[in-house]
């Protein structure tokens, strides 16, 4: 495709946001199950377990998804969209890798290698209802996806033979070679005897004599296209013949305006040219065109999907736009920008009503991208949130349902389970992303991590919020519209010292200064020598005064410090996050500095209610009509989560104590429990509720922390609820 092509087809994709909003129809999630449910009783449900391969029962019942830690086969009912149940577990001997599903039969690929150098599989058959394995094939060597036919007459499996990554640098070639297995399907269930071998080797111009199949899909003329990963090329296959029919390379992408380092910071002015693709999932959108997500695994990854024809021509390439959306929605994985950014690797269409969809699932970003197909070009519709690292997906059109396989499970490090997100496809508006950024100069914002909140006093809707240390090189002030729907991130302000982004902090609150400055609280960490303090800065972010923590609290500090700030008079308030080691057990202290007179005020305790499991802290402060408002929350995620509470306390006595003596206890009055507010969009509830504030007109506002999309969904919560 040309490069006038290229950048037509790109400004397309890119103005598309704009007609998103302008759409009839949206996609909402409904429902999350983790898949933990499933674990069987007479196993540890602490174990990992993991949804990666997802497909559906033609009914559009029952959901069936592949679970290579824990070895088997799950079964999720979906009768009521809304509230999916565990509906079984097949235990397989060996490792699944995918599913597919043929009338009442579930075709499980397996892998029962011993090593990489004596790869073996099998591909099993599955009752749908029974959940009895009738049928077993010898496919010999490790598969890694299956395809059934439209008409049920093939199932194409993708025997990739994987290469040892840390065997000389996982350099290819690395032997055997893999293939692509053909067998008739009768019933439903695969004829072991009718299996044909494709042999792919002396295709790719890439380590020929070493094809690594990855995933496979086939048409309603029973074509089926074959990814070579890390060969970077594709196959096109006659089911019926066991023919290569055509071949080609899936070729290079110059990308401009990308982020290449992991450095900290959010910078959109990098550029890699001749990036190969090396395609993870591929898709048909009809019988002469298929898409790929272009995940790279090997020496490549575009960060892009792209559409090619039967011929090998590129038709579509999204370049950084997909990529794009992402980072306006703060999914933007900073920790990965060196290699593969938000890496593109599952697809799914489908047909609703009258219009087609393609779905692209970003792992690192953790959400998916709609697009609208049949135009020039697809048209970018909505960013749904998924859970960790969606690795599949399935359409259900004939009822209006979407759902994905998100394969993290982080339960050993207390982070969220494996989950399968369920979405519907209905008249509304879309719940997510709660709040986008605007671009810049002609280049998407990066944002994430958001910790506190701060309203501006003389005008409803405008808020101030800041990033915590996760982007350690860009600290940063962001504000942000309220009135719009999404809210809107119009300007980043960042923090500077002596000219220079600041270093060694930690922002986790902030509050005005009574002109046109801010106040900001720093968590401090003595293991990275990152000091516990508040900084006075200007409206552009310059650091004018630094206030290290007082020395009375010197010796019995902790890692977990002030998580928020807000001024009332001449006094800033600090609410510390959890116990120090001078205070009592479920207190923490709300620390008071005179900024007039420049000094210390003292504290007082705050008592905490009790963690049934893991701890309990605070998340945030800020003053509203003669109180303090205060987030308390647990550190637990998904139905661990017990405590997300507003509570406030009333600033009427409220005096501070001396340290190092005796310190007086708060009253608090709790004025909303926040889990109800968190499950609104239909997933598992997170963990940090990070910041609060009340805006000139008395409307609460408040923003959840996404981590930075770093072993976490990279969702943000930013929603109100209502006059205080």
């Amino acid at each position: 495709m040309s490069a006038a092509r290229t950048l037509s087809v790109l400004s397309i994709a890119l103005a598309s946001t704009t007609l998103a909003a302008k759409a009839d129809q949206v996609f909402n999630r409904v429902a999350s199950f983790p898949v933990a449910t499933n674990i069987p009783g007479d196993q540890d449900k602490a174990h990992p377990s993991s949804a990666e391969i997802i497909a559906a029962s033609e009914d559009g019942n029952t959901l069936v998804y592949s679970d290579s830690p824990l070895g088997g086969i799950g079964f999720i009912d979906i009768t009521d969209p809304r509230a999916p149940k565990a509906a079984g577990y097949v235990k397989v001997d060996g490792e699944p890798t995918s599913v597919a599903i043929s009338g009442d039969s579930v075709l499980a690929a397996v892998n029962t290698s011993e090593n990489y150098k004596n790869p073996s599989g099998k591909l099993i058959t599955i009752g749908l209802k029974s959940h009895e394995t009738s049928t077993t094939c010898d496919l010999g060597g490790q598969p890694d996806s299956v395809a059934v036919s439209p008409d049920k007459s093939f199932a194409a499996i993708a025997i990739e033979n994987e290469r040892d990554e840390d065997l000389n640098d996982g350099e290819l070639p690395q032997m055997p070679a893999g293939d692509l297995k053909i067998f008739s399907l009768k019933d439903g269930a695969p004829d072991c005897a009718s299996v044909k071998t494709v042999d792919l080797t002396g295709l790719a111009e890439i380590a020929p004599e070493d094809p690594e199949p990855e995933f496979v899909d086939i048409n309603e003329n029973n074509e089926i296209v074959v990814s070579l990963q890390e060969n970077n090329h594709f196959a096109i296959v006659d089911a019926t013949t066991g023919k290569v029919t055509k071949h080609f390379s899936t070729g290079t992408v110059d990308l401009k305006g990308i982020d290449a380092k992991d450095d900290g910071k959010l910078e959109f002015t990098d550029n890699q040219d001749g990036r190969r693709r090396e395609p993870d999932t591929v898709k048909w959108i009809d019988t002469d065109h298929f898409a790929s997500a272009n995940e790279g695994d090997y020496k490549g990854g575009s960060r892009s999907f792209s559409i090619f024809d039967k011929k090998g021509n590129v038709t579509f390439e999204s370049g950084p736009a997909f990529e794009y959306e992402l980072i306006r929605a703060g999914h933007y994985p900073d920790k990965r920008s060196d290699a593969k950014g938000v890496e593109p690797e599952g697809l799914a269409v489908g047909t609703f009503a009258d219009s087609k969809y393609l779905f692209v699932l970003s792992e690192r970003g953790s959400a998916a991208g709609v697009y609208k197909l049949g135009g020039e070009a697809p048209e970018f519709m909505q960013v749904l949130p998924s859970g960790i690292a969606p690795e599949s997906a399935v359409t259900i059109p004939g009822r209006n349902l979407l759902a994905t396989a998100n394969e993290a499970d982080l339960g050993e490090d207390g982070g969220a389970r494996s989950h399968v997100m369920i979405y519907e496809l209905g008249e509304g508006k879309a719940s997510y992303p709660m709040l986008v950024s605007k671009d810049q100069d002609g280049k998407p914002l990066g944002w994430g991590a958001l910790s506190g909140l701060f309203a501006a006093p003389d005008k409803a809707g405008m808020l101030y919020g800041v990033s915590d240390s996760f982007y350690k090189t860009q600290p940063t002030i962001f504000a942000i519209d309220a009135t719009q729907t999404p809210a809107a991130i119009t300007k980043a302000i960042r923090v500077t010292r002596d000219g220079m982004p600041a270093q060694k902090l930690d922002l986790e609150g902030i509050t005005g200064d009574g002109k046109d400055g801010f106040w900001l609280a720093s968590e401090g960490d003595a293991a990275k020598l990152v000091p516990h303090a508040l900084y006075h800065v200007s409206a552009k972010g310059e650091i004018k005064q630094e206030v290290p923590f007082p020395q009375e609290l010197a010796g019995n500090e902790t890692r977990f410090g002030a998580e928020g700030v807000t001024k009332v008079g001449d006094l800033l308030w600090v609410a510390i996050q959890r116990p120090w080691k001078d205070d009592p057990k479920d207190t923490v202290k709300l620390l008071a500095y005179d900024t007039k007179g420049k000094k210390w005020a003292g504290a007082v305790r705050y008592p905490l209610d009790h963690a049934e499991a893991g701890w309990v802290g605070l998340s945030e402060i800020t003053a509203h009509d003669g109180a303090l408002y205060i987030i308390e929350r647990d550190n637990q995620i998904g139905t661990a989560a017990k405590e997300k509470k507003l509570f406030k306390v009333s600033l009427d006595g409220l005096s501070p104590a001396p340290l190092g003596g005796e310190l007086p206890t708060v009253k608090k009055e709790e004025v909303r429990d926040l889990m109800p507010d968190l499950e609104k969009t239909g997933g598992y509830v997170v963990d940090k509720v990070e910041g609060f504030t009340i805006d000139a007109d008395g409307t609460g506002w408040v923003v959840t922390d996404n981590d930075g999309v770093d072993d976490s969904s990279g969702e943000t919560m930013f929603f109100s609820i209502g006059k205080m």
